[in-house]
């Protein structure tokens, strides 16, 4: 595994916000993320972990810039790790659309072409960087998952097919239910065929229907969003995860937008959702 270059690196409530990049196996592409570490990992203390996805056209700098989240994940004592929500580059597949190609992997693992190159954001978020991530960072194997709309996607289906990884998941506007909505269905389209039992893989009011594993749910949605109801149907996802016996904690936050003057506005309590679950 090829150590991480670093970037950029600024103090941050005692700890330190970093940003790197590396060579990535599972894309085929240098791959930009950025990690906070609190001041705990910073006195020689081994850390939890809670991943951060960011939505539609975002790079790991938005939520680093816009959240906040770093004074609350000190005072908690984890870390935060930010990845970029695409490969990019020259040579990586692109649409001029803003909800398609780079900035807008959706973190599945393409099968069509011309996607299928590079576009394998499920493997690299699910699999490689957490390796990555623990083998070069003062963390322990503890984790926890959060993200926003296409983040919150990705959280949501990636902790639901991976029981036991995650001690609790947690989205803001998250789109719950790709398959049926207009952003979930030109992106599947694009990335993985015309085969719906494929999509299925990758939709989690789909999957939690059978999840095993019943993980904590916190879902903020706010009620002045105006992708919702049409591409985000969190209630649907609640109703189904309640059906299959899990603990879903689900806020709908009048007069609130899809922007980060909401995740900001309640940030707070999505790190603190996870540095219980965390045992912090």
């Amino acid at each position: 595994m090829n150590t991480p270059t670093l970037i950029s690196r600024h103090k941050m409530f005692n700890g330190h916000h970093e940003r790197y990049r590396h060579a990535s196996a599972a894309t085929g592409t240098d791959m930009t993320f950025a990690v906070y570490l609190p001041p705990q990992a910073l006195q020689g203390y081994q850390v939890p972990v809670l991943y951060w996805l960011s939505g539609l056209t975002c790079t790991d700098e938005n939520f680093s810039t816009k959240a906040g989240a770093q004074r609350f994940a000190a005072q908690w004592g984890m870390a935060l790790v930010m990845p970029d929500t695409s490969p990019r580059g020259d040579d990586v597949a692109d649409d001029e659309r803003y909800d398609l190609g780079q900035g807008a992997g959706f973190y599945v693992n393409a099968v069509e072409a011309p996607w299928a190159a590079h576009y394998q954001m499920y493997d690299y978020v699910a699999h490689e960087l957490p390796a990555l991530i623990e083998a070069h960072f003062p963390v322990t194997d503890k984790r926890s998952i959060s993200g926003h709309s296409m983040g919150g996607h990705g959280a949501l289906q990636i902790a639901l097919k991976n029981p036991g990884r995650y001690a609790a998941v947690s989205a803001f506007a998250p789109i719950v239910n790709p398959s049926e909505t207009p952003w979930g269905q030109k992106a599947f389209t694009a990335y993985l065929g015309g085969d719906q039992t494929t999509w299925a893989q990758y939709d989690s009011t789909k999957l939690v229907q059978t999840a095993s594993a019943k993980l904590p749910i916190l879902i903020d949605q706010g009620g002045g969003d105006d992708f919702y109801p049409q591409e985000l149907q969190p209630e649907k996802f609640a109703a189904a995860a309640r059906g299959n016996g899990f603990h879903v904690q689900f806020n709908l936050r009048p007069g609130y937008d899809h922007s980060y003057y909401f995740i900001a506005s309640f940030i707070d309590s999505h790190i603190e959702f996870h540095a219980d679950a965390l045992g912090l």
